[in-house]
């Protein structure tokens, strides 16, 4: 993936997805399908992290709702 290092790109809930289209450098456009197949794994890797985070935030929540409640 020496094509896609250095880049970086902070997604938000305010990108369209012209935005972001617009936003990718030459070299991930120009990038192999080996390239690109490893740039979707982490991309979905980051997608589960971020949903699990969400998830623990809402257990968390919860419990400590819960607790609070018990005293």
């Amino acid at each position: 993936m020496n094509k896609l290092k250095g880049w970086s790109m902070s997604v938000t809930k305010d990108y369209t997805l012209q935005q972001l289209a617009e936003g990718l450098p030459k070299s991930l456009l120009n990038a192999s399908d080996k390239e690109l197949e490893g740039f979707q794994l982490i991309i979905d890797e980051t997608i589960r992290l971020r949903e699990g985070h969400r998830n623990l935030q809402k257990l968390i929540k919860t419990f400590s709702t819960s607790q609070i409640q018990r005293t």
